[in-house]
């Protein structure tokens, strides 16, 4: 079963990075590129080169497409050996010579591809040659090329246009033995085909009531099994939410000494609604809670469970009422699984369109409002999108707090190499969108929709509203605070 994300509080240190996502190989120096020889052109080595490839060990073997030179078609051949070859369809979006380069770039350092190896390189024309030597040069990769060359004219031509390339730093192998030990043994426990789909226990109709009341109405209303998995995600919520609460700054002493005056003067002094940071950061952690969420009632029993955790410390967090029929984390949201991000990678290489439907389905929000998303709404460690979009439609009104939302770990490589190919692009800043030509017109969204082909359900279930945990709201109580555990114990067996 799919378990809740920790919230992590706000704190001025940086978030580590995923760890599906490599670190970047740009600052790295570029090894030397390696040609290897195969003069009797043995089908064992093409074998070899073969088996020895695993893209998700970042090592992928490139077979240039025959009777072409186009260094656009390249760079779809490399795609592909990514496992990216969804504009194979004939209906598929196709991409320019530019484009399609700054995207293997761009899938290279955000997936941690580190090895390759290109066959028939004595094929490849000096432009195709200048293209492999730029990926080299911007992302370190160990670029190895396998050419076959009998003659030593073929060789002699083969030299000229790697240094019309600017290759110079070459390393030559000759022979079959010696090629096949270049090459390296054959890649194990390599896997075929699409990862296998995640299970969940599925929960029963969860009881409409209010926090004080829903422990107790699921422990009368379900059977052991089905009580035990609901109140394991309501424990979960209510710990996660105790954690998250303990991390965030305590409450600053002026607005204590205001309750205190408050509550001399008058009586007990009024609930204080949490501020522009706290409701952000608010906001974040009910996106983390339920983003891996498989159902709407696994997260309406952590969201419960974290209610509760936030009584415990005199604070009330209060939802939506209709918190079912909203959209948001966890409400129209799909978790993002290996099999998942395999069909996104697989039928959308450009790394803008990929990125896009990976968003609506962690975010579950509208297209408008995903459609402002900026450069620079995404923090560094590419876990936060942060969406300012009261400033941008109210312009000269003090600003209020931004839409955010927590992109799951196996998300954030997609937004890093969105990032990267956005960034790589010709007049671009911060400021500009993210998802630039993927919501702008109807066409285009319904080709990205189509050539996705995963259900959205953001635009199944579409919600005027803004979503749940952006209307979510936080009050500091000013009671005092009962000693509480972090975390609940289990009810006992006997039932009421």
């Amino acid at each position: 079963m799919t378990a809740p994300t920790l919230p992590a509080a706000p704190a001025p240190a940086p978030q580590a990075p995923a760890p599906q996502a490599a670190a970047p190989l740009a600052g790295a120096v570029a090894r030397p590129v390696r040609l290897l020889l195969d003069g009797d052109d043995d089908h064992t080595v093409h074998r070899t080169a073969y088996q020895w490839a695993d893209p998700a060990r970042g090592r992928i073997t490139v077979d240039p497409t025959p009777h072409t030179t186009s260094p656009a078609y390249l760079a779809l051949d490399v795609l592909r050996a990514m496992g990216r070859d969804g504009f194979s369809h004939p209906e598929a979006e196709r991409m320019s010579t530019d484009p399609a380069w700054r995207a293997v770039t761009c899938w290279t350092l955000a997936t941690g591809i580190r090895d390759a190896i290109v066959l028939r390189a004595h094929r490849l024309t000096v432009e195709r040659l200048r293209r492999l030597a730029a990926w080299h040069a911007d992302t370190g990769i160990c670029l190895t090329l396998l050419a076959h060359t009998p003659e030593q004219a073929d060789f002699q031509r083969l030299r000229e246009h790697l240094t019309a390339a600017h290759l110079d730093d070459v390393v030559t192998v000759r022979g079959t033995a010696a090629v096949l030990g270049a090459i390296g043994p054959a890649a194990t426990g390599r896997r075929i085909g699409p990862p296998p789909r995640d299970h969940a226990y599925p929960l029963p109709t969860l009881p409409r009531s209010s926090v004080a009341a829903f422990r107790a109405d699921c422990w009368r209303r379900q059977n052991a099994t089905d009580f035990a998995q609901s109140d394991g995600q309501y424990r979960a919520g209510y710990a996660a939410a105790r954690t998250w609460l303990a991390r965030l700054p305590a409450q600053s002493p002026q607005a204590d000494a205001t309750a205190t005056a408050t509550a001399t003067v008058g009586g007990p002094a009024e609930p204080a609604l949490w501020n522009l940071q706290e409701t952000e950061a608010l906001r974040l952690s009910l996106a983390r809670l339920t983003v891996s969420s498989p159902s709407v009632q696994h997260t309406v029993a952590r969201v419960r469970g974290a209610q509760a955790g936030f009584l415990s410390r005199a604070l009330l967090l209060n939802v939506p009422d209709d918190l079912t029929s909203r959209a948001g984390p966890g409400i129209t949201t799909v978790p993002i699984t290996p099999r998942t991000v395999h069909t996104i990678t697989a039928r959308l290489p450009n790394p803008l369109r990929a990125a896009a439907i990976a968003a609506l389905l962690f975010t579950g929000t509208d297209k408008l409002l995903l459609s402002m998303t900026q450069i620079g709404s995404v923090d560094d460690a590419h876990a936060t999108v942060a969406i300012d979009h009261d400033s941008r439609i109210n312009i000269g009104e003090p600003p209020g707090p931004r839409h955010m939302y927590a992109v799951p770990p196996r998300a954030r490589p997609l937004l890093h190499a969105a990032l990267e190919f956005r960034r790589r692009t010709p007049r671009t800043a911060d400021a500009h969108g993210l998802f630039a030509n993927c919501f702008g017109t109807t066409p285009r969204f319904e080709a990205l929709i189509a050539d996705a082909g995963l259900p959205i359900p953001a635009l199944t279930h579409p919600h005027a509203e803004d979503d749940w945990h952006t209307a979510a709201r936080c009050w500091h109580l000013h009671t005092p605070t009962p000693p509480a555990s972090d975390v609940l114990p289990r009810l006992g067996e006997l039932r009421p």
